[in-house]
């Protein structure tokens, strides 16, 4: 992994971005706490823009299996939609490395600091709850911070297999044969 100019670099923790359309579009962040991805969906998606601050409302925490899930979850099921890896990678907690606070502590106070080594998204985040469920995803102002750079519309294709949501969708309407016939022509 590269990591930024003052030697920061994402940790053996595991984050996953999941462009999702359910009921609506949304972005999923999951960072890796324990044994589970803890979630908010982030309805604009994240900025690299340090002055935008993202809505981003706590969600379920999910098993570990979703930092590769790309598919379909099926209609009637919590979260219906067409799913893809947006971006994933390691992180660290810099609120630990600052002053030891540990993640689940952190969460529980409503403030997250992460530095983020993902292949779209990286350098430090914060995380700040406004009330119960509602945080802000904040990107800190760092070597990363680009505010003419707009992720979610340049790079919407999954970091994992290069589709876009409609071929996702498309794919697994079309079966099991689709698939394997895109893993041969490689």
């Amino acid at each position: 992994m590269t990591g930024s100019s003052d030697g920061m670099r994402g940790g053996d923790r595991r984050f996953v971005v999941q462009k999702h359309d359910a009921s609506t579009l949304h972005y999923d962040v999951r960072l890796e706490v324990g044994d589970v991805l803890v979630s908010w969906a982030v309805p604009k998606g994240p900025s690299t823009d340090p002055r935008q601050k993202r809505l981003a409302i706590r969600v379920d925490d999910h098993g570990m299996d979703a930092l590769t899930f790309e598919g379909v979850v099926p209609e009637g099921d919590y979260g219906a939609g067409a799913v893809l890896v947006w971006d994933t990678g390691g992180y660290r907690d810099l609120r630990a490395d600052k002053d030891g606070t540990p993640m689940e502590e952190a969460l529980d106070e409503g403030l997250l600091e992460v530095w983020l080594e993902g292949e779209k998204l990286r350098g430090g985040w914060a995380l700040k709850r406004t009330d119960d469920e509602r945080w802000l995803l904040i990107k800190m102002d760092d070597e990363a911070a680009d505010a003419r750079r707009n992720p979610t519309s340049t790079e919407p294709l999954s970091v994992l297999t290069g589709r876009s949501l409609d071929e996702v969708r498309e794919e697994e309407a079309a079966g099991p044969e689709a698939s394997r016939n895109r893993s041969e022509d490689g």
